[in-house]
């Protein structure tokens, strides 16, 4: 097993590994993103997978499916053992070796969870005929080095990418740089040499062994509204004056909001226009709970699509904008969430977020939908209709990705946003309970989410408890 390191190197190793056919199965945590900020789905996922990479398993896992219905509501080590572990101790094969790859572990939400995942994957180790190895990726925290503290020597092997010496870090990322702008001085005509080894030794100089500095570096270069040696020159001239440890990354994405944002205007009520629009639109991106379509984040926030569309699209640099429209944006990395949401480091103020006004504009929102809500909403023919039985084209005209979205997700955004400041919001959260919630808890079971609405219960309880002492 690899041990701590820099998340987004796996993502490179699965697409290599896949090409090759040597992956097995993948999972990619990320905090935030539904199913994928929490364990619950990772070993019937890779289960899945295994058995699609690895045909001989399939009976036994489909018996395994069959012999315990209940498996996929039952906790990881049953799941592990039944799922996993035992389908490939009786797989009748000759010897294997096949390689999952796990990203970001440190990104599930539950430490317990992911020190029980490092124990029950390191039992591996035991097969004879087929050989897994992992490849796991995580940011160097506590718990993390906790459970690798807990496996034998043989059972894992550590690599720490900020070991690396700084010189042959440094040498990869001039070779990145060389490379990839190399094609922009032929498209553009650009003299030779560009970019020549003074400007190289300077980019390599401000990524401070940092790839996601050179990515992001790359795509203003590649993206921007400018010629590509008007941009890098935005770059090379961008403030060093903080002092943290990202403080060249920082400055870039700073360099990046200014440009692609405000660009050259100088009117002062037009720029914070334009800062204001980002801060609605894409400061509710980074904390939002899954990500979605632009044309849905429009919805939700009730602004024009094509607005939202102008918005997100000045950010190419920093965002992943699907050609597809029915795909979601997100972020490249999440770096950038983290600068937006810390003041010290994102100096520029226009541009900071404030994350529990966004939390708690963002439940009003949701809250909106909610009260829309309808009985019957989906005009069904009788009572005790099957939700199987339910063409889901209805139920996607009847509730479409941000209603859904706002059922799934009012409450948390209520929760981390700021309680019990606002009267007029507990006001509504009770009118809801008297008004509409039937028709949200129909709408749930709709959806599927049903039993989403028995935690929900159990926390309103005790906010409206605590909002009683308060008012």
């Amino acid at each position: 097993m690899a041990g701590t390191g820099k998340s987004t190197i796996s993502r490179t190793v699965a697409q290599e590994l896949a090409e090759r056919k040597r992956l097995a199965a993948s999972f990619f945590f990320a905090r935030g993103k539904k199913d994928v900020s929490h364990s619950g789905m990772f070993f019937t996922t890779i289960a899945a997978q295994l058995a699609i990479s690895l045909p001989v398993l399939r009976t036994s896992i489909s018996n395994a499916i069959d012999n315990n219905a209940h498996i996929f509501q039952q906790g990881p080590r049953e799941q592990w053992n039944q799922l996993i572990l035992n389908p490939l101790k009786n797989a009748h094969t000759q010897s294997i070796q096949l390689i999952v790859v796990i990203d970001a572990l440190d990104e599930c939400d539950s430490m317990e969870d992911i020190q029980l995942i490092l124990l029950l994957l390191a039992e591996a180790k035991d097969l004879d005929t087929v050989r897994i190895k992992i490849f796991l990726t995580s940011r160097p925290e506590i718990p993390i080095f906790d459970g690798f503290r807990q496996l034998s020597g043989e059972a894992y092997q550590d690599f720490i990418l900020h070991n690396i010496p700084l010189d042959t870090v440094n040498a990869d990322i001039s070779t990145f740089f060389l490379q990839k702008l190399s094609p922009l001085k032929a498209k553009h005509g650009l003299g030779t040499p560009w970019p020549d080894e003074q400007i190289i030794e300077q980019l390599v100089e401000r990524a401070a062994g940092l790839f996601i500095y050179a990515a992001t570096t790359l795509r203003f270069i590649q993206d921007g509204i400018d010629g590509p040696e008007e941009q890098l020159s935005l770059i090379l001239s961008a403030s060093k004056s903080s002092r943290s440890a990202t403080r060249h990354l920082d400055g870039i994405y700073t360099t990046l909001l200014q440009h692609s944002v405000l660009g050259k205007r100088s009117d002062e009520q037009e720029c914070e226009q334009l800062a204001g629009r980002f801060r609605q639109v894409v400061g509710s991106l980074v904390v939002m709970f899954n990500i979605m379509p632009a044309r849905n984040l429009a919805q939700l926030l009730q602004i024009p699509p094509k607005v939202v569309s102008r918005t997100l699209d000045s950010l190419r640099s920093v965002l992943y904008i699907p050609e597809n429209e029915s795909q979601p944006v997100r972020l490249f990395h999440l770096s950038f969430r983290d600068f937006l949401l810390d003041s010290q480091r994102c100096n520029d103020s226009r541009f900071q977020i404030d994350e529990k006004e966004r939390h708690t504009s963002l439940f009003r929102k949701c809250i909106e939908y909610i009260f829309q809500l309808q009985e019957n909403i989906c005009n069904l023919w009788g009572p005790g209709v099957l939700i199987t039985e339910i063409p889901s084209d209805m139920i996607q005209r009847r509730i479409p990705s941000h209603v859904q979205y706002a059922c799934r997700y009012w409450l948390d955004h209520w929760r981390l946003g700021n309680p019990l400041a606002v009267r007029e919001d507990i006001k509504t959260i009770r009118q809801f309970l008297e008004q509409h919630f039937l028709h949200w808890l129909e709408g749930l079971s709709l959806i599927g989410e049903v039993s989403n609405g028995v935690h929900v219960l159990i926390a309103l309880e005790e906010i409206l408890s605590v909002s009683c002492n308060a008012y």
